[in-house]
């Protein structure tokens, strides 16, 4: 007697497969990545990437935006809560004989931090440059790092 792998219909591996058969887990559709990478998605996020750094004195947070000018975001923070936004739009006209061409593009986005406790609400600071927007989030003076105490044995 030989055991034989069960195989499923076409359509079972993607609706109602067995989450912890763990043989077949990793081959279904839903994982497969031209699923993804086909019209469903194009791969692409909407939502920047942010880099944080934290330092003795503040946090450094970086937001990857080309492309925006200064006065498309909108930044406001409210009950520890900084907020990003961002919009854009841009419309072009080509106009040549007897036909007119028009494109137009639109793009937003919208970021969310919520800030720890520690850090001064008025003193946040944010700057754009080359397609990066900085902030400077600077602690509190209890909430900075002290340098430990050093107590003598006697």
């Amino acid at each position: 007697m030989s055991l034989v792998k069960f195989k499923r219909r076409p359509l079972g591996r993607l609706i109602g497969s067995d989450f912890f058969d763990l043989d077949d887990f990793f081959e279904d559709r839903i994982w497969d990545p031209k699923t993804w990478k086909g019209r469903f998605w194009n791969g692409k996020s909407s939502v920047p990437a942010i880099n944080i750094k934290e330092t003795d004195e503040d946090f450094a947070v970086e937001m990857a935006a080309p492309g925006y000018d200064k006065k498309d975001f909108n930044i406001t923070m409210e009950n520890g809560c900084l907020n990003i936004s961002a919009e854009k739009s841009a419309t072009k006209e080509e106009k040549e004989g007897e036909y007119t061409r028009q494109e137009f593009s639109h793009e937003s986005f919208e970021r969310s931090l919520q800030l720890p406790d520690s850090i001064k609400d008025e003193a946040v600071e944010a700057k754009y440059d080359n397609g990066i927007l900085r902030f400077k989030l600077t602690k509190k003076e209890e909430a900075k790092k002290q340098k430990p105490k050093v107590i003598k044995v006697s």
